[in-house]
């Protein structure tokens, strides 16, 4: 299926470096016909107020950056616009993460090793109202879903908890401390902090106490 013709698509590009946005602009300057970058923002504070002002048909966002993730932005974003159409674009070929994107909000998930014309044809379908998969992830994507279906995963997996995370979080409802799980596992303090705080972002809480109420009433551990 084409793409539908008509005007540019009016992008922000989000990323917290601008290098990378540099090198968004200048893949996207030979379809001026099909996009035009109106905008940009390094960061995600930066580009709530760039958003407003410019009212693009898309942004394109990095799903992780410094400080505030592009899915906070991309639910932050959608919060006040309901309508508001927010790409991610993203280093990591990993189905969990494409299914935080969806479940926030996201018009779609798009890998960085992406080519320039099948990018372009993507923003199109977004635009269009359609979900934008990268092709490598999407069939992939259809089977995880599947699976998730029939319960052949990991606990947590339905809330995009990682397998080392979903372990983590078992820990965390049977009382370990952090130094707790982190001899059991043998890995660092830092490195169990770091868990922690992708459980809590994926599981919407702010601290253990929450972690451990979500995870029983939502029958992960019982």
């Amino acid at each position: 299926m084409s793409p539908p013709a008509g005007s540019p698509v009016r992008l922000v590009l989000v990323d917290d470096h601008e290098m990378v946005i540099e090198g968004l602009k200048a893949m996207l300057t030979a379809f001026g016909d099909r996009v035009e970058v109106v905008g940009q923002a390094v960061g995600a504070e930066r580009a709530m107020n760039v958003v407003a002002e410019l009212n693009p048909d898309i942004v394109l966002c990095d799903v992780r950056m410094q400080g505030s993730s592009g899915l906070d932005l991309c639910a932050a974003l959608r919060e006040r616009e309901p309508h508001r159409k927010v790409v991610m674009l993203s280093v990591y070929d990993d189905e969990q993460y494409l299914f935080q994107a969806l479940r926030v909000g996201a018009a779609g998930y798009l890998l960085k090793s992406i080519g320039s014309d099948e990018l372009v044809r993507q923003l199109e379908f977004a635009h269009a109202g359609e979900t934008a998969i990268d092709p490598g992830m999407a069939a992939r994507a259809v089977d995880t879903a599947a699976r998730l279906q029939r319960d052949e995963f990991w606990p947590g997996a339905r809330q995009g908890l990682t397998q080392r995370e979903s372990e983590i979080l078992s820990y965390v409802v049977n009382g370990l401390s952090n130094r707790g799980i982190a001899t059991k596992l043998v890995i660092g303090e830092e490195t169990v902090k770091t868990h922690l705080r992708a459980i809590y972002r994926k599981l919407d809480v702010a601290d253990r106490t929450g972690a451990v109420a979500t995870a029983l009433r939502e029958g992960i551990y019982r």
